[in-house]
């Protein structure tokens, strides 16, 4: 890989991660944030979607959106991780979309891809195409392959 390729891997990693980073550590700040809204408004699958806002759910679904966003995010910005947390990230986005699917569209603007579709190949290319080795923690964690 050239100097050129690494740099954009480098940079697409650590924009990526800070934007996760900034979600995650938005909603942990915001004692009012809850996942609720969100998941109320289900467009479908609103039978899974209604039974995560019951309410000994709805806390463990709060506290994993709030932390999985601030650990993705930062995981991706240290490079430390990242063949682990990019495949969960895009599982993450994937329960995103769903609830927003109305299909064909999603959301207001799209047609089938949206932004969650975008993030979920870009975690997958980032934990496929090593990118916490580039100038990342991963390149210094010996782990078993």
């Amino acid at each position: 890989m050239g100097k050129q390729q690494k740099t954009f891997l480098f940079l697409l990693r650590v924009s990526l991660g800070w934007m996760f980073f900034y979600a995650g550590l938005a909603k942990l700040l915001d004692p009012a944030w809850s996942a609720r809204g969100y998941l109320e408004a289900a467009k479908s699958f609103g039978g899974l979607y209604d039974w995560l806002t019951r309410p000994g759910i709805l806390p463990m679904v709060d506290f994993i959106n709030e932390w999985g966003m601030t650990l993705l995010g930062l995981s991706l910005i240290l490079g430390l991780f990242v063949r682990l947390s990019s495949p969960l990230g895009a599982l993450m986005m994937f329960l995103y979309y769903l609830p927003i699917l109305d299909f064909p569209l999603v959301g207001a603007h799209s047609y089938i891809v949206d932004e969650h579709i975008i993030y979920i190949f870009l975690l997958l290319f980032l934990g496929s195409a090593g990118a916490g080795k580039v100038w990342g923690l991963d390149s210094r964690v010996k782990i078993n392959k």
